[in-house]
């Protein structure tokens, strides 16, 4: 987190890889977000992936798409995101993959819960006024009920946001909740 001058959030849904886009491609909006976002980290050096496995595997697709050469590594914060993630390379780009609740309605994957909106509210909202406390003190029981994407990646987030490092501005790319499920392509740049 030491020098992080760029945080990009993308969601890890499988849709987004090229082998499940069809002669009608069903997420090309979201998809045209992420390669978006994802291109203005070309020549910004080494990228660090904070992903889950599946994650992982559709944001390399992403970044091959959106043409950055850049160095990728995992997130030494990707398997416990309590740790200090100090051996993260300085100046990084960050990618965190993770998305809301797949509850959203009735044929979400996981079926309606009526809790969802509101999760997925609040959390959008920490996301765009870069509340980082919040993300950081992410109800993970809840997260797991919703069926929320990665939801690790939110409280990495959150610490990465948090690091004292300046001001953050945050821009949306996408927001949007196709077939129940709740995406975000979001970045965040350092001002300071």
């Amino acid at each position: 987190m030491r020098g992080a001058k760029t945080v990009v959030l993308v969601p890890g849904v499988l849709a987004l890889l090229p082998e499940y886009a069809g002669i009608a491609d069903p997420v090309a909006e979201l998809r045209a977000a992420c390669v978006a976002a994802l291109g203005s980290l070309a020549g910004a050096g080494p990228v660090v992936l904070v992903a889950d496995a599946q994650g992982e595997r559709v944001a390399r697709s992403l970044l091959g798409a959106a043409g950055v050469a850049a160095d990728v590594v995992p997130a030494s914060t990707a398997a416990d995101p309590a740790s200090d993630p100090a051996a993260d390379p300085e100046g990084a780009a960050y990618v965190v993959v993770a998305n809301g609740s797949a509850r959203r309605g009735e044929k979400a994957p996981g079926h309606l819960d009526e809790r969802a909106p509101g999760f997925d509210e609040a959390l959008g909202r920490a996301l765009r006024q870069v509340d980082a406390e919040h993300l950081t003190r992410l109800d993970r029981e809840l997260a797991d009920q919703l069926l929320v994407g990665n939801p690790d990646g939110f409280v990495t987030l959150g610490r990465l946001l948090g690091g004292g490092q300046g001001a953050w501005r945050a821009e949306v790319d996408f927001a949007a909740d196709p077939f129940g499920v709740q995406y975000w392509v979001m970045r965040w740049t350092c001002e300071s």
